[in-house]
């Protein structure tokens, strides 16, 4: 086994006289000299002649201790370990301040060492302690990782042979130990950060204190298409730009050391792209800048993805026009900079109708055609938007005067005047407009658009098709109608409406023979709200369709409870809205609450303005078929007074005509509404229909309605809308007979 010996310091004389004196007193002649008390001279020959040669050999081992002593200092001093391997007799001679040695199987087999090679180092070492053993190379040398407690030490392995035999044999092997732990964690540090480098998906270029590039990454290359041979040695330079703008760029970096920046750059082959870069000087030990770093990236898809996305979050996607966000922005900005301009709010008047009769796909391209039109109707300082649905805006920046604003309105409703041919069918369209002025009429943005839809709702109901300025009035009427609205919904909870009762006669017979129903609103403090007041806004809302439900089935339940009493056997009338029209199923809501009620179908008459059965023809004579096959009559209202289609009323399963009051009114003193009450009369009589006059307030009108032989007759003067107890007490009271009263009070 290999023995590993510490230094030897060498042998002294005076340390090896007691061994020499030991073996002359064990020897016999020395014995027998003392006896005989005298030495021979022979055998003091031979003892002059060991000291000599014991003080010859003591030297060289004296000189090659102290040689190896002097060598170990500095290696001590800079941390190295020293070996010297004897291979023939297998000794090791190391220093002592390492306090192991590597376990690599040939100088050092002995596992008890404590030191281990690391496995993948292992065969690397014995190959190249191998190879200079045979002479392979006249030097060992070998890098590797040798086992500690806290882990992994990387040593410095150097070593040769120094001696041999005759036959080449190596004799003797010495080398030293480097501990290079610190140098190989710099090492593959450094290896780590080019690799990094190297392989980061940023583009890297890195320039000399002069601006010129000494080296690039890989990614350089991807996103440029330049080969390195083409770039290194190049001056920076940005081939989009203009010289100058280079020279600051180089300025900036000189006097702060840093430059970040978003521009467009040419690829190789002449292409554009955008990038983001930022450039950092890199400084040397004194402190000044010896290199600068370019890291940059390819941002063009990131960009155009921004753009798309700010496109959809700011455009409609329909018209292509400013959204009502983007609008909200740009409208801040002006009112933030206190900008004097105007808004302008266009609602397209019936739009509805269009898309339930033509489609929601018509009602696209026909908005994407009024888009178009008013467009062109802007000037360069007006900006059009689309705020959603039917609603279009325009902002018209600076001070305008009130008559210049309104020829603006006027040339965009004279530009929709023309048809728009959408799906082969013209479609004529107009537009309700609504303006309002900054500052005057409002410091914010939330502000100024709703007083631009108060004034454009005003022009709405005021008939549509104009344009309106915002006024403080109008607020103060938007204000009753939202209380309005909220007072509509909180009554339908509340149960606070009321129906009222107005008999109808007939003529002839003097008797009455039905009664209209007429809802009433009970306001805590106002009192009774009339129709007029609140029907249109429950139209606009929809709060129509639960309303006119309600009233449909109280009257029926009173209706039936009055003729079980046996106070009433006539028909009760009831007003549908267009809206009710519109509903597919009312037909089996009827015949529901009919059902429910009790009440024979023959006792319910629904009427029907002439308006609402002609803004969806097709779908009301449907509605009015399914009625009448319940057994339902069905009245036109206010005929005369609408569109008054002839060859639609053909159409209609109608039972009764009502003559509207404002032909009723002047029958007395105009030739010409007798002509048309007459006229109406005869057209109902030929198409088998009863006739009802309203608004009968004299006796004289009431001949001239008898002579013109009109079946039944309503108003004031054969009796006003009552409450339920008053409707009553008259049935009670007449039986149902016509009473008229004298001249006095029905004059009053």
């Amino acid at each position: 086994m290999l023995k590993i010996c510490p230094l030897h310091r060498g042998v002294s004389v005076s340390r090896s006289a007691p061994v020499l004196w030991g073996l002359l007193s064990w020897s016999p002649a020395f014995a027998n000299a003392d006896a005989a008390g005298s030495w021979s001279p022979w055998l003091l020959s031979v003892v002059l002649l060991l000291l000599l040669v014991l003080t010859l050999l003591r030297g060289p081992r004296r000189n090659h201790a102290k040689t190896l002593h002097c060598s170990q200092q500095p290696m001590r001093a800079a941390g190295d370990e020293w070996w010297d391997w004897q291979i023939e007799s297998k000794h090791l001679h190391r220093g002592r301040h390492w306090h192991s040695f590597p376990f690599d199987s040939i100088r050092c087999s002995d596992e008890q060492v404590g030191a281990t090679v690391h496995p993948k180092d292992l065969l690397r070492v014995t190959n190249a302690i191998t190879g200079c053993l045979k002479g392979d190379h006249e030097q060992y040398q070998a890098t590797y990782r040798i086992k500690q407690d806290e882990g992994w030490r990387w040593i410095l392995d150097r070593g040769a042979v120094l001696e041999r035999d005759g036959l080449g044999q190596p004799l003797r092997m010495a080398g030293t130990l480097t501990d290079v732990s610190h140098l190989m964690q710099s090492s593959e540090q450094h290896r780590l950060f080019a690799r990094t480098l190297e392989h980061i998906s940023d583009g890297v270029v890195i320039l000399d204190r002069h601006f010129q590039i000494v080296d690039i990454n890989r990614a350089f290359g991807r996103i440029t298409g330049f080969e390195r041979d083409q770039i290194l040695g190049s001056s920076l330079l940005f081939s989009r730009y203009p010289q100058q703008f280079t020279d600051q760029v180089k300025k900036t970096l000189t006097k702060t050391g840093r430059w970040v920046g978003e521009l467009e750059e040419n690829r190789a082959d002449g292409s554009a792209f955008l990038m983001e870069m930022t450039i950092d000087a890199i400084a040397d030990e004194h402190g000044e800048a010896s290199h600068f770093v370019g890291v940059f990236s390819d941002i063009t898809e990131r960009k155009r993805t921004e753009q798309e996305l700010l496109k959809l979050a700011n455009s409609d996607t329909l018209t292509e026009l400013p959204n009502r966000s983007l609008f909200y922005a740009n409208h801040q900005h002006l009112t933030r900079r206190r900008q004097p301009h105007a808004l302008m709010v266009f609602d397209l008047d019936n739009f509805k109708k269009i898309n339930d009769s033509l489609g929601h796909m018509a009602g696209d391209k026909l908005l994407c055609a009024v888009a178009e039109r008013l467009k062109r109707c802007c000037r360069s300082n007006d900006t059009l938007y689309r705020l959603g649905g039917d609603e279009f805006a325009i902002v018209i920046e600076g001070n305008n005067s009130i008559a210049n604003l309104t020829e603006v309105a006027k040339r965009a409703l004279t530009s929709l005047k023309e048809p728009f041919h959408v799906e082969q069918t013209d479609i004529f369209v107009t537009s309700s407009v609504g303006i309002a002025l900054y500052p005057l009429d409002g410091q914010t943005t939330e502000d100024l658009l709703k007083k631009a839809d108060t004034a454009m709702y005003h022009a709405k109901s005021s008939g549509a098709n104009r344009s309106q300025f915002f006024s403080e009035s109008m607020n103060e009427q938007a204000i009753r109608r939202i209380q309005l609205e909220a007072l509509l919904r909180n009554s339908m909870q509340a149960n606070t409406f009321e129906l009222h009762y107005q008999p109808q006669y007939a003529i002839e017979r003097a008797q009455m023979i039905g009664m209209e129903v007429l809802i009433r609103l009970r306001h805590p403090e106002r009192g009774l709200i009339y129709p007029g007041e609140f029907i249109a806004l429950a139209e606009e809302s929809g709060l129509i369709v639960d309303i006119g439900e309600w009233v449909l089935r109280q009257a029926c339940r009173t209706a039936q409870r009055w003729r079980e009493a046996g106070l009433f056997t006539g028909r009760i009338a009831v007003n549908l809205s267009a809206r009710q029209l519109e509903l597919e199923d009312f037909g089996d809501r009827v015949s529901q609450i009919l059902e429910e009620t009790g009440l024979p179908p023959r006792a319910l008459e629904l009427e029907i303005t002439e308006g609402s059965v002609m803004q969806s023809p097709g779908l009301a004579i449907a509605t009015m078929q399914a009625i009448r096959q319940l057994g339902v009559q069905l009245a036109l209202d206010d005929f005369g007074t609408g569109y008054s289609s002839l060859a639609y009323l053909k159409q209609f399963p109608l039972t009764s005509l009502k003559i509207d009051r404002t032909f009723v009114k002047d029958l007395e003193s105009s030739l010409e509404d007798r002509q048309m009450a007459s006229a109406i009369i005869t057209i109902a009589h030929n198409l088998g229909l009863e006739v009802i006059a309203e608004g009968v307030e004299s006796e004289s009108q009431l001949r001239i309605l008898s002579a013109m032989q009109c079946e039944v007759c309503q108003g004031y003067l054969l009796g006003k809308p009552m409450d339920e107890a008053s409707m009553v007490a008259l049935l009670r009271k007449s039986g149902g007979r016509m009473e008229l009263p004298d001249a006095n009070s029905a004059s009053a």
